[in-house]
């Protein structure tokens, strides 16, 4: 029986990837049989990880990028393509933010992370939706994907994060607008939107008063594994998902629940 989560041979890209979900996913993807593309601005880590990933027999090349340099993405996505091979998946990840009070934030403040989490993320998934349109009967069986990584706070307002919020609340909607669009191209377009999981972003900040109330709130009374992005990532990546488009899935612990 043929396994529909298989992503074998396939052309994955992971903005982000130099550490948390991002990295993560990057050796999930190769550990079952994926080509992986690994972005992010801090080369030394990538470099780190795809020797990781070539040393247990997989195949990984890595990019430095800044998603917020429309110009760096191309050169990016043209330098995947032709050195590694044509993407058929996307985890758009790549994201920063900022935390401080409301009537301390600048305008650079909040621009510096809509360019990143916002602005880029349009700038990656729009480069590599025109490349896969352009080869659309040469994508997989269930079509090419792109898989946004939002947030929790796309649902939920969060203090003291008003770029953050705001960025995610609106890549959210941008996926589903994506994906209207791109579907007759055989491109599916998806979002997770993770709670809190453990990552340098989070680390010192569930250390914090406002990290442990954070937790004390998650219905199942823990922060995520990173493990468990797993089984979302690879059903909206995969030919398990061919027919799931402009779907976001959170993953949260029930938090969402009690909005």
């Amino acid at each position: 029986m043929k396994d529909i989560f298989d992503v074998a041979g396939r052309c994955v890209l992971v903005t982000g990837a130099s550490s948390g979900i991002g990295r993560h996913a990057a050796r999930m993807f190769a550990s079952r049989g994926a080509k992986v593309a690994v972005a992010a601005r801090r080369t030394d880590r990538l470099d780190a990880l795809v020797a990781e990933i070539i040393k247990t027999g997989g195949q990984a090349l890595a990019v430095a990028l800044d998603v917020a340099d429309g110009a760096a993405v191309e050169k990016a996505i043209d330098t995947v393509e032709r050195e590694l091979a044509p993407i058929d998946i996307l985890i758009n990840n790549a994201g920063t933010t900022w935390s401080r009070p409301i009537l301390e934030h600048t305008p650079t403040d909040f621009a510096k992370v809509i360019d990143v989490n916002l602005n880029g993320a349009f700038y990656v998934a729009h480069a590599v939706a025109r490349r896969m349109a352009a080869r659309e009967a040469s994508l997989p069986p269930g079509g090419g994907s792109i898989v946004n990584i939002t947030s929790v706070a796309a649902i939920r307002t969060m203090i003291r994060t008003p770029a953050y919020n705001a960025s995610k609340a609106g890549l959210a909607h941008l996926t589903r607008m994506l994906a209207m669009e791109l579907a007759p191209h055989r491109i599916r377009v998806n979002s997770i939107a993770p709670g809190l999981f453990i990552t340098e972003l989070s680390q010192d900040y569930v250390h914090t008063e406002r990290g442990k109330a954070m937790l004390a709130k998650i219905p199942m009374g823990r922060a995520a594994r990173d493990e468990e992005m797993d089984g979302p990532m690879l059903l909206l990546a995969s030919d398990a998902g061919s027919y799931l488009s402009g779907a976001e899935i959170v993953i949260d612990g029930a938090v969402a629940c009690a909005r």
